[in-house]
Formats: structure tokens, sequence, C-alpha cells
């Protein structure tokens, strides 16, 4: 698979479209929409918010859009983070009780997050977003006299 590793808004349009075409292929294969997660001990379903928000956010880079190709792993066995509430004011986020953010370990790779949406009502877990978990530089602390 060539991904474009640039920043230009046609090289961004490109790995949306990796993005969504691999959802389709995935969606194809998975008629269920949905994976085991092993920590949850429930289904993560995978519905059109998800294939929406994830291009949205992972075209952004590289990495991130080649961290959506590892989907059905990263649904089956992410782990628990921390559980939150949705962003206030979040229209996307609105129709959740609860968001779960998850971590999958991937060899070779890195990390990389998978948020989790708790529908209200019928209390689906559903795929929100995925994206990688890049490094950044820390600053050292500077010292003050």
């Amino acid at each position: 698979m060539d991904i474009s590793q640039g920043r230009t808004k046609e090289e961004i349009q490109h790995r949306e479209k990796i993005i969504k075409d691999f959802y389709a292929n995935w969606n194809a294969t998975n008629p269920e929409r949905r994976i085991y997660n092993t920590h949850l001990q429930a289904f993560i379903y995978v519905k059109f918010l998800s294939i929406q928000e994830t291009a949205e956010k992972a075209a952004r880079s590289y990495k991130s859009t080649l961290a959506v190709t590892y989907l059905t792993e990263i649904l089956e066995l992410a782990k628990v983070v921390k559980n939150t509430r949705p962003k206030v004011g979040n229209k996307k986020q609105s129709r959740f009780s609860d968001i779960i953010v998850m971590q999958y370990s991937k060899k070779n790779f890195g990390k990389i997050k998978l948020t989790v949406g708790v529908l209200r009502g019928s209390r689906e877990n559903v795929q929100y977003c995925i994206t990688a978990i890049e490094k950044t530089t820390v600053q050292p602390a500077t010292r003050t006299q």
C-alpha cells in the first residue's frame, strides 16, 4: 500500500481515501461490523461515525493512517486507559454517555490510541477514532533562581 507521507492538502485527502477504502474492504469481510474486545469483554462496533471520525483525524499523519490498517487487532486487543465523559459542545460525541480511551501496543510500530464511545440507551461500544500515539520530544525543565 502506497501511503503518501507529506502534509499537503492533496496528500491528506489521499490518506483519507486510503482509510475509507480500507474500512469499505474491512466491512465487506466483517459483515457483523464488530469485534470482541478481550479486555472490555464486550463487542466494539464499527459504524459510519467510526469511519468518518477516523478518516478525518488519522489522515492528518502517515503513521495514524498506517495504524488504521491494524483495525481488527486494535479492536480485539486494546486495553482501557481511562473512562471519561464526552466533550461538552462536541456534536459528534453528544450521542455517547461515556468515552473509553484505550491503547494498543503494536510490535515494531508503537502505541495506538483507540477511542470508544458508549451509545446512550443501547450501551453499545462504538469505535470512535483510531490514531497513532506519536512520540513527542519533551523539553527539559528550566531551572529558576
